[in-house]
């Protein structure tokens, strides 16, 4: 027997959903619910899930390649200074994606496209998208970024799936470093100039079995200078350059080599912060499960994900 055709099943509907990212973190939300077919454009940094990389690009990066670190740091405090955005976003290409959803944030100005560009560009569409943003400082704040999205897409079960495996897997990680001695970590989130890193970063630490010597669970990343990180006495630094791969990481780490050096600390590891750390998504608790391993390696296996290159000095 044929469906009526006048039955229209909701979830149908929502299958014809387009959503544009313009956040590397939702954009990998997205897949994780199981979203992917109904993501129809992303940012030119999305490259998680690799299903990605094949869509269309709606933004550009203002400040181009091929610059030292230094020199993006002061182009990206030029910027933020003459209150112009760091990512431009492409109106015209969203106006022939008529999107219905879009998704972006306002936490971080050197992330992504800003949030009142984003709003203007919505309200000039023809087919008036909801603007989603999703502004997380904590882990608890991440997951609670996915039962939103997850009510907006039609997805919550899904979603609590997703919220669940994640718990478990932290849960998992507390207990297996729960008695263990705590080790003095310094997260250094960039370093020319250094910065301490903030947000959900002490807090993956401290789950991990560890204390962050200098960094502020649910705070911005601040800039501290090496005297103040040498006097901090880590034990463990983990060098977690925001959007680097661990090979990239680890070349700014020998960049740095004689700084890293006077720290005196027993080891200093270089991590992928670009899948594991810069951005809130599912892929934060792979990154516990790295952190846990690197201070507690006789408790915690090593991940199914993540690789910490050690910094021989």
């Amino acid at each position: 027997m044929l469906p009526d055709p006048q039955a229209v099943n909701p979830r149908h509907i929502l299958l014809l959903m387009r959503i544009v990212s313009l956040v590397p973190s939702a954009t990998e939300l997205l897949f994780a619910l199981g979203l992917g077919d109904e993501v129809t454009a992303v940012t030119h940094e999305c490259d998680h899930p690799p299903q990605v990389l094949g869509l269309p690009k709606v933004t550009r990066d203002v400040i181009g390649p091929g610059l030292e670190p230094a020199e993006i740091d002061r182009a990206v405090r030029e910027l933020t200074e003459q209150g112009r955005a760091i990512y431009e976003l492409d109106e015209t290409a969203l106006r022939d994606l008529q999107p219905d959803l879009i998704v972006t944030q306002a936490l971080c100005a050197v992330c992504a496209v800003s949030y009142e560009d984003v709003k203007a560009v919505a309200e000039r569409l023809d087919s008036e998208p909801q603007v989603i943003s999703l502004d997380p400082h904590t882990l608890g704040e991440m997951l609670g970024d996915v039962r939103v999205l997850a009510a907006a897409t039609g997805s919550k079960d899904a979603g609590v799936d997703l919220v669940q495996d994640a718990a478990t897997r932290i849960d998992r990680v507390r207990l297996a470093v729960r008695g263990a001695r705590p080790v003095a970590v310094a997260a250094l989130e960039w370093l020319d100039p250094v910065f301490v890193a903030g947000h959900w970063t002490p807090q993956l630490i401290e789950y991990a079995g560890g204390f962050d010597v200098l960094g502020l669970a649910g705070e911005h990343s601040e800039t501290r200078s090496w005297d103040e990180v040498r006097e901090a006495a880590p034990e463990v630094v983990v060098v977690m350059p925001c959007g680097y791969d661990a090979e990239r990481a680890l070349e700014e780490a020998y960049d740095f080599q004689d700084e890293l050096a006077e720290l005196c600390a027993r080891r200093i590891v270089a991590v992928d912060a670009a899948a594991y750390f810069s951005r809130p998504g599912p892929r934060l608790v792979d990154g516990l499960e790295l952190l846990a391993h690197i201070l507690h390696p006789d408790r915690v296996p090593a991940p199914r994900a993540g690789t910490a290159l050690e910094v021989a000095l």
